[in-house]
């Protein structure tokens, strides 16, 4: 499983590099919250390949107004086969990191396309 930690990293790292918004600000001194929550996610026990569907829920709010600009679930999916890795740990965590590369890009392509005050 991917960690809280390595998730908001991994969503903050693209933002930066995505130039999404100029800056990751901690804190009351924000315009807008992004929350992102993980809400189902499929464990595949065995197989040549797996398949891996994450489902996250994405929200972004004005800090000031309050006001909503996004509220969506947002779906991703990626295998990793044999091909890959012969291990299945290794396919298991390639799999599970595609499903989350996948999600934070149609997240934050999301966002890029609200027109932020």
């Amino acid at each position: 499983m991917i960690s809280d930690t390595d998730f908001a990293k991994a969503i903050e790292e693209s933002i930066i590099n995505g130039r999404v918004f100029i800056k990751v600000v901690h804190g009351k001194d924000s315009d807008y919250e992004l929350g992102v929550t993980l809400l189902n996610f499929n464990k595949p026990m065995f197989g040549a390949s797996f398949t891996i569907t994450l489902e996250t829920g994405w929200s972004l709010t004005n800090t000031k107004t309050r006001e909503i600009y996004l509220r969506k679930n947002i779906k991703s999916t990626h295998t990793a086969s044999f091909s890959d890795s012969a291990v299945g740990v290794t396919r298991f965590r390639l799999a599970l990191e595609g499903a989350a590369r996948e999600n934070i890009k149609n997240g934050l392509e999301e966002i890029s396309r609200l027109p932020l005050k």
